[in-house]
């Protein structure tokens, strides 16, 4: 009868997870101790706008101060409190900072559509007035007729690479404002986890 229990609890229908091997573990480890590393390059200014819990920035401000020896064994501290943490909203922030985002590319294709239908009616100086009523709407009617002289004559796109950057400098503008309204990070001005 106990062969029989045994073969109900040993079947397939209830698998154990086997525990995950130990170059994976290694891998998952040093994957966090690189995360660190991007974090000890970073400014401090930049530093302050990622969540981190208060003992891994310290340990991070402590690493970026640090010289050969001393900071490979900060880094593997680092590591250490990093293993205890989820890096995932890290990990986001680095994307945007270096603009690997989703969004950002997104906001990025948004405005490049923008620019393209500034440059065939110029009827979207009324879309450009409506989102950013601060614009300087007779500049970039400038950079449009150059940009369309500048295709026409088939010579380099300055103005249109112009018309992207006024674009640009609008938008993240407009979002600066809106990071100064809503902004309620620690005292330090960091961000919190």
């Amino acid at each position: 009868m106990q062969s029989d229990s045994r073969r109900r609890h040993s079947g397939h229908a209830d698998p154990e997870p086997e525990p995950p091997s130990k170059t994976s573990l290694k891998r998952e480890m040093h994957a966090l101790q690189d995360l660190g590393e991007q974090l000890v390059a970073l400014s401090p200014e930049r530093l302050r706008k990622v969540p981190l819990p208060e003992p891994l920035y310290e340990a991070i401000r402590d690493a970026q101060r640090f010289k050969m020896e001393a900071r490979r064994r900060q880094m593997q501290y680092i590591g250490k409190l990093m293993r205890k943490i989820d890096p995932e909203p890290i990990q986001a922030q680095l994307d945007v900072f270096n603009g690997s985002s989703a969004a950002e590319v997104a906001k990025m294709h948004r405005l490049e559509r923008l620019r393209s239908e500034l440059l065939e009616d110029e009827k979207a100086i009324g879309t450009i007035a409506e989102a950013w009523p601060d614009a300087d709407l007779q500049y970039l009617r400038t950079l449009r007729r150059n940009a369309l002289k500048e295709r026409e004559a088939g010579k380099p796109p300055r103005a249109f690479r112009e018309m992207f950057r006024v674009l640009r400098e609008l938008e993240e503008g407009g979002a600066q404002e809106e990071d100064a309204a809503g902004d309620a990070g620690g005292d330090d001005g960091r961000a919190v986890q």
